[in-house]
């Protein structure tokens, strides 16, 4: 994984170490010699693109399962009949 820090040298030299995780180093914090933490540097989602053609979206869309249209209505009864039907107009309106 990384190199292994105490808890006690991440404390003390916490400017330093986040520096390094910056920068891509990963660490392994421990107490009393055992492993307690992973300190990792952040993974940001990636942003959508949105420059796709219309045959890029086709081609994702095209990977699905296809879809039980009467399933899909069997589940939208049972949740109207939990949380009641929707009422879809105009959003300035309230509910």
């Amino acid at each position: 994984m990384g190199y292994a820090i105490g808890q006690r040298e991440l404390r003390n030299d916490n400017a330093e170490i986040m520096r390094r995780v910056a920068a891509g180093e990963s660490f392994v914090v421990t107490r009393n010699g055992k492993p307690v933490a992973d300190l990792v540097p952040h993974l940001a989602p990636e942003e959508p693109r949105r420059d796709r053609t219309l045959g890029e979206i086709q081609e994702a869309f095209r990977g699905l399962p296809p879809m039980d249209s009467a399933e899909w209505r069997r589940e939208r009864e049972a949740d109207d009949a939990v949380f009641g039907p929707d009422r879809l107009g105009d959003p300035g309106e309230g509910p």
